[in-house]
């Protein structure tokens, strides 16, 4: 298994990834009901195999960390005795209650599992570049507009038709037109060819950028359907209750900064299974759901999981912190991101009202690649902050790990202070110049 030594590569179960805490393998789950049986085998077999450190990603996969190169191998046969349907090659995802939703407009499940088994079936899978991606979306309640994917499909409520786009979120994606679902899967195929034919660094954005959207969209011309773009939608938020078609409901638990230890998760899906639930899902957003339990159920339910550790509130201001693993579980990572974001938190930087503040260990930014109003690098043990910008961009400035909770709170503080009618954090710091911000961030009310 020496899959694990080529860097660019997703961590597959049958190619894991060398970091800083050993192998990791990433699990990208088909979209359906895992029984909480299945679930809690899946954790023994992390904490066993692994270190036991789980971790769910802004995709919805779950991430195993700290193999060796003898226990991924007693990890794999683990899983392939689990009844847990996961799936390699290019990501395909699905609305998190696909098949669930009673506001669903079509059943998007079924649609990505033939797509599956399209790419399964072709040579694409081959050359197709690692990242790339296809998003499914039924229009239900817990939609995928904020997932970025290479080809994205949305259900059109008032028809069997699905709306395409290439190369980004619902707001960043390029529109390509409109296809009945019956042919959906026979468009997605015909792109990720031509994505496939660039080579494994291709994505669809790139195509885009030197073709324009006409090198995708003419692909699909004799099936496309001329449909009005979908309008936006509110943020879809995992968090919380959410009823099901057959009376019952959900209930959406996130995960501190993305992670957990596979014996809490246990401890959580025993008490889910306790609680009469159909099983588990994943979720985007770091999240997962417990299905099937009545709403009196999941009142007990969301009190355990608080007791557990994880997030059952909108307020909690662990949500408006994304980090990433860090040093020194990660390799690559310059500052250690997990210790940082529970300081930032309890100092209360994050909130319901206070700017996002992106954790990332080096400029790569991999747990959160689009612009947020404060994002954290680490370079060479500092904290570089920036502001309205990604891990890649110049910082505004470079402070020690130990000086950054009571900045970033002064910060935060002042983004309220500042705030006029509705404005989001961003759109505070955008008025102010490099010199005001400054000033804020070291404690000075900036001037008008």
């Amino acid at each position: 298994m020496n899959a694990h030594l080529r860097r660019g590569i997703c961590p597959a179960l049958s190619q894991p990834i060398a970091t800083g805490d050993g192998l990791l393998v990433r699990l990208t789950p088909t979209g359906t009901t895992m029984s909480c049986e299945a679930f809690a085998a899946l954790c023994t077999a992390a904490r066993s195999c692994g270190n036991g450190v789980i971790e769910i990603t802004s995709r919805g996969s779950i991430q195993i960390r700290g193999l060796t190169e003898v226990s991924v191998k007693h990890f794999a046969a683990a899983v392939a005795g689990i009844d847990v349907a996961f799936c390699e090659g290019p990501p395909v995802l699905s609305d998190p209650l696909a098949g669930l939703d009673p506001q669903e407009a079509v059943n998007v499940g079924a649609i990505a599992a033939d797509l599956r088994r399209a790419i399964a079936a072709a040579p694409l899978g081959v050359d197709i570049g690692p990242k790339v991606s296809v998003a499914i979306d039924g229009g239900g309640m817990l939609h995928l507009d904020a997932v970025a994917a290479d080809v994205r499909m949305r259900a059109q409520a008032s028809s069997a038709h699905l709306h395409v786009a290439v190369g980004g979120d619902a707001e960043t994606a390029t529109p390509i037109g409109a296809v009945a679902a019956e042919h959906a899967v026979e468009a997605a195929m015909r792109m990720l060819r031509v994505i496939a034919a660039g080579g494994p660094a291709a994505r669809a954005r790139d195509i885009v950028a030197m073709n324009g959207a006409a090198a995708l969209s003419s692909l699909i011309t004799d099936i496309l359907v001329d449909l009005p773009r979908p309008p936006r939608r509110a943020a879809a938020d995992t968090l919380g209750v959410h009823a099901l078609r057959d009376g019952r409901v959900a209930i959406g638990i996130g995960l501190a900064f993305g992670h957990a230890h596979a014996t809490a998760l246990e401890k959580l899906t025993h008490a889910a299974a306790d609680s009469g639930a159909t099983g588990l899902r994943t979720a985007p957003g770091r999240a997962l759901l417990v299905v099937g339990i009545t709403e009196h159920s999941a009142e007990r339910l969301a009190d355990i999981a608080q007791r557990l550790g994880f997030i059952v509130r909108a307020d909690d201001p662990r949500r408006q912190i994304v980090a990433c693993a860090g040093a020194p579980i990660c390799a690559a990572g310059e500052i250690s991101t997990r210790a940082l974001a529970p300081s930032l938190a309890k100092a209360a930087i994050a909130g319901p009202d206070a700017p996002m503040v992106h954790l990332s260990g080096c400029a790569k930014g991999c747990a959160c690649p689009r612009s947020t109003p404060l994002t954290v690098v680490g370079i060479e043990g500092r904290c570089g902050v920036v502001v309205n910008g990604s891990a890649r961009d110049k910082p505004l400035v470079t402070l020690m790990p130990e000086a950054l909770p009571g900045a970033l709170s002064r910060c935060a503080d002042g983004v309220r202070r500042l705030r006029a009618g509705d404005e989001s954090a961003a759109e505070v710091l955008s008025r102010l110049d490099r010199a005001q911000i400054m000033r804020l961030i070291l404690g000075e009310a900036p001037r008008a």
